[in-house]
C-alpha cells in the first residue's frame, strides 16, 4: 500500500503500524511510504493521525518520420530550436543508452524496480536489486531486460530526442534532437497471467511506488541543477472521468510543476470518449491523447474533458534496442511528442513557467474534438504564415467563353498557363461555372480533374430560363487540365471563370490562408438601382492584412438581370457572378477582393432595382495562420436526404478537417433556402435557394466544423426539401 501523510514528520508513525520488514519503500523528499499491510494494519492506518490516503500499489501497463512534419517540429529544428540545453526524463522500461539515435545524450540513469513475491514480481535492475542508480542502471540492453521486451522506453525516448542526422536508415529525428535524456527504469517483471493477461506472461508492469521513487529522483536532479523541463510517463491504469487528485502521485507532480518541470502522461489506450487513466487524471499533469496522421482521433485513444493535448500516436517509427527501428502505436507514443515540445519551447522561452508553455501549445494547436493537437512551429515561432502549398491567390480569368458542349459529352479544358494562370503546379481553381440550356432543356454540369473518372455529383444544375452559376474549388489534373461533363440530352452553353487558384508547392510569395468568421450581415436588403452600383464596406474584419473576403450573396428583383461583385476601382468585369430571374431569390457564394477604400462593387446589370443581402463568412490573409485548401475529386457526402420544414441535417466529417468546401443541392415543392448553422447558438447563412419547381438547385459553402465536430444544415422553407452534398475541398491548418 502507498500511504500518503500530511507531512514527513508523520511517516514514522505510519510505518510503525506494520511489523518490521514490511516497510517496502520510504522516499527521501515526499511524505509517502510503501507498506505491506494486512487487514489489521489497514484498520490501524485508518485511525492514524496525519494519514491522508492509503491506496493499493497497483501495477500499470506501458501504455517519427511522418509525425514530426505534421506538428511542425522540422520547422523548429530548421530555426535552431532543438531542445539544446534542456533535459527530459523518461520514466519507462529503460533506454538502450548506446543506440546511435541518442549519441551519448543519456546524462543520468536510475532504476526503481520492486520485487514482490505476492505479485510474482522481480526486479529488472541490471544488478538484480530493487533500486540501482548511476551509469548503466537504466540500460534496457543489460540485465533481465536483455531477454524481455523492454523496447517501449527506448521508443519513447527516441520520439522525444532522437537525432537522425547522418544516421543511415533512421526514420527522422525526434522532436527535440539536441535535448538530453534522463532514463529512469520504473518497471518490474511479472510472471502471472493474473496481471499480464492470458498467454501474455511474462510481462513488464510498473508499481505506483516505483513511479513515485522515479518522480522523486527527477525532482532531486532538477534541484541539483539538471535542466529538466519534462518528465514523460507513458503508462497508466484505471479510468477516470473527473480529476483524481487523491492519487498518491499528485504531490510529486505538484512539486515538479513548482520546480518548472511538466509531468507529461499518456491518457490510456482503451478508446473511452470521456475518461483517461491514472495518473493522467491528476489535474496538475499534462494528459495527452493520440491522433492519426490524418488528424483523426486514434480509435484506441482515451479522451474527454480531462485531456490537455493531442499529439500523433498511430504507427510512429522510432528506436528500439539492437540499434533497430520499429513502429508502435498508442498514447504512449503521443505523450513524448509533447514532452519533446516542452524542451523546444523551454529553449525558446527560457523564463516562461510551465503553464505558459502549455498554454502556447493549447492556443496554437489544431482543434480536434475540442482539444488542441500540438502545432509546435506555431507555438515556438508564432502563427505568421510562411509560403506553402494550398494557399489562395486571387486572380480573375475567363478560360471558357460562350462554348457549346454537346449532349451527354465531356470536354477537356486546359487551365494551367491559360489567361495568366501559372503554367505548372496548379492544384485547384476557384471556378465560377455558368450554364444555360437551349429551348426547354434542363441538365447539370460536373467538373473534375483531368485523368479521373467522372464523379457522381454535379457542380451546377441548369435550365433554359436563365444562366445558372455556382462557384466551387475545382481540383486540377496533373496535366493542368479539368474535365467538364454535360449531363443532358441536349447541348448546353457554358462559361468558366476563374476567381483564384492554389498551388501544390510553395513559391516566394505568401498566399492567403482562410480564417472563418461567424456569419455577419454586412448588407441587409439594400436596393441596387437598375444599371447601377453599390459600394460595400465589410465590417468585422481586421484593420490590415485582409486579402480577400468570402461572401454569401442573396439577390431578388422584379425583373431579370445579372450581378457582378468585384473590387472597387477596377475595370468592370465581363463575367457575371450570377443571373437572377424576376421575383425569385438567387443565392451564390463568391470570394471578392476589396478594392480602393477597402470597398467592393456590387453592380446590377438589369432594367429594374434589385434587393441584395450579403453575409460575410470569412477572409483570406497572409498576415496570420489560417486554413489552406486541399481540393479533392468531388466525392459524395450525402444523397437524397429529406430535411423537414424548419428541420436540420447533421453529419460528422472524418479525418479531422477544420472546414469543408461543399456543394449543396436542394430540390423542393415550395420555395425556400438551405442554411449552414456554423455554431450552436450563432447566426445561420444561406447556402442555396430552391424554388417550387421540383428541380435541383446548387450552391457552395466553406463550412467550418463546429466545436462538437459536426456540420449542420437547416431547411428554412415551409415544406420538406431533398438535399445532396458533395465534397470539393478540405480545409486544414496544414
Amino acid at each position: 500500500m502507498n500511504v500518503v501523510t500530511a507531512t514527513r514528520a508523520d511517516l514514522p508513525a505510519a510505518a510503525g503500524s506494520v511489523a518490521a520488514g514490511r516497510v517496502l519503500q520510504t522516499l527521501a523528499k515526499l511524505p509517502i511510504v510503501t507498506l505491506r499491510v494486512d487487514s489489521a494494519g489497514l484498520a490501524r492506518l485508518a485511525g492514524q493521525p496525519g494519514v491522508v490516503s492509503v491506496t493499493e500499489d497497483k501495477p500499470s501497463r506501458p501504455v517519427l518520420a511522418d509525425s514530426i512534419p505534421l506538428i511542425g517540429a522540422h520547422r523548429t529544428r530548421a530555426a535552431g530550436l532543438t531542445g539544446k540545453g534542456t533535459a527530459v526524463a523518461v520514466l519507462d522500461t529503460g533506454v538502450a543508452t548506446r543506440h546511435p539515435f541518442f549519441r551519448g545524450r543519456v546524462v543520468a540513469e536510475a532504476c526503481f524496480s520492486p520485487a514482490d513475491p505476492d505479485y510474482g514480481a522481480t526486479s529488472l535492475c541490471p544488478d538484480g536489486t530493487p533500486q540501482q542508480q548511476g551509469p548503466g542502471s537504466a540500460d534496457s540492453e543489460t540485465g533481465p531486460c536483455a531477454t524481455l521486451d523492454c523496447a517501449h522506453g527506448t521508443h519513447v525516448a527516441g520520439i522525444v530526442a532522437g537525432n537522425a542526422e547522418g544516421l543511415a536508415g533512421a526514420p527522422g529525428s525526434g522532436v527535440a534532437p539536441a535535448a538530453n535524456i534522463v532514463a529512469v527504469q520504473v518497471f518490474s517483471r511479472f510472471e502471472s497471467e493474473d496481471f499480464c493477461g492470458v498467454d501474455e506472461a511474462p510481462c513488464v508492469l510498473s508499481f505506483t511506488s516505483a513511479q513515485l521513487a522515479g518522480l522523486e529522483k527527477v525532482l532531486t536532479l532538477r534541484e541539483s541543477g539538471t535542466p529538466l523541463v519534462a518528465a514523460n510517463l507513458s503508462l497508466g491504469n484505471g479510468l477516470f472521468t473527473a480529476p483524481c487528485d487523491s492519487d498518491p502521485r499528485k504531490g510529486a507532480i505538484d512539486k515538479l510543476l513548482a520546480a518548472g518541470v511538466a509531468t507529461v502522461i499518456a491518457a490510456g489506450n482503451r478508446g473511452y470518449p470521456d475518461a483517461v487513466s491514472a495518473p493522467a487524471c491528476v489535474s496538475s499533469a499534462v494528459a495527452v491523447g493520440s491522433t492519426t496522421k490524418d488528424d483523426g482521433v486514434s480509435d484506441f485513444s482515451n479522451r474527454g474533458p480531462l485531456l490537455d493535448l493531442f499529439a500523433p500516436g498511430s504507427d510512429i517509427v522510432s528506436a528500439i534496442p539492437g540499434n533497430q527501428w520499429a513502429p508502435m502505436s498508442g498514447t504512449s507514443m503521443a505523450a513524448p511528442h509533447v514532452a519533446g515540445a516542452f524542451a523546444v519551447l523551454r529553449q525558446k522561452f527560457p523564463q516562461a513557467p510551465v503553464a505558459d508553455l502549455l498554454g502556447k501549445l493549447q492556443d496554437t494547436g489544431k482543434p480536434i474534438e475540442g482539444t488542441a493537437r500540438i502545432q509546435l512551429d506555431d507555438a515556438a515561432l508564432g502563427v505568421i504564415p510562411r509560403p506553402g502549398p494550398g494557399q489562395y491567390f486571387y486572380q480573375r480569368a475567363r478560360i471558357l467563353d460562350n462554348v457549346q458542349v454537346s449532349a451527354n459529352s465531356t470536354m477537356t479544358v486546359p487551365v494551367a498557363g491559360v489567361a495568366g494562370l501559372p503554367a505548372t503546379g496548379l492544384a485547384s481553381v476557384a471556378l465560377n461555372i455558368s450554364a444555360r440550356g437551349a429551348w426547354f432543356n434542363t441538365g447539370s454540369i460536373a467538373v473534375y480533374p483531368s485523368g479521373d473518372t467522372a464523379p457522381e455529383g454535379n457542380a451546377v444544375n441548369y435550365d433554359s430560363t436563365h444562366v445558372a452559376s455556382n462557384l466551387v474549388f475545382a481540383k486540377v489534373g496533373s496535366d493542368g487540365k479539368i474535365q467538364v461533363a454535360n449531363r443532358s440530352g441536349q447541348p448546353v452553353t457554358l462559361y468558366l471563370d476563374v476567381h483564384g487558384y492554389t498551388l501544390d508547392h510553395a513559391v516566394a510569395t505568401i498566399g492567403g490562408t482562410y480564417v472563418a468568421l461567424p456569419p455577419t450581415r454586412v448588407a441587409n436588403r439594400i436596393s441596387v438601382p437598375a444599371w447601377g452600383n453599390y459600394e460595400l464596406v465589410a465590417t468585422g474584419l481586421p484593420a490590415t492584412g485582409v486579402n480577400e473576403i468570402a461572401l454569401a450573396v442573396r439577390v431578388k428583383g422584379t425583373a431579370g438581370g445579372t450581378i457582378r461583385v468585384y473590387p472597387s476601382g477596377e475595370v468592370y468585369p465581363a463575367e457575371a457572378n450570377a443571373d437572377y430571374v424576376a421575383n425569385t431569390p438567387t443565392q451564390f457564394f463568391t470570394i471578392a477582393k476589396p478594392g480602393s477604400g477597402k470597398k467592393i462593387n456590387i453592380h446590377n446589370l438589369g432594367g429594374s432595382p434589385v434587393e441584395v443581402t450579403v453575409d460575410l463568412t470569412g477572409y483570406y490573409t497572409a498576415a496570420q495562420r489560417g486554413w489552406i485548401v486541399n481540393a479533392v475529386r468531388p466525392a459524395p457526402v450525402a444523397r437524397d436526404v429529406t430535411i423537414p420544414a424548419g428541420g436540420a441535417y447533421t453529419f460528422r466529417p472524418q479525418n479531422g478537417p477544420s472546414a469543408l468546401g461543399l456543394t449543396v443541392t436542394a430540390r423542393g415543392t415550395a420555395a425556400g433556402a438551405v442554411e449552414l448553422v456554423p455554431n450552436v447558438n450563432g447566426p445561420a447563412v444561406n447556402v442555396v435557394a430552391y424554388r417550387a419547381d421540383g428541380l435541383d438547385h446548387a450552391g457552395f459553402v466553406l463550412a467550418p466544423v463546429r466545436p462538437d465536430g459536426t456540420i449542420v444544415l437547416k431547411n428554412n422553407g415551409t415544406s420538406p426539401v431533398k438535399v445532396g452534398l458533395d465534397l470539393y475541398a478540405s480545409l486544414t491548418t496544414r
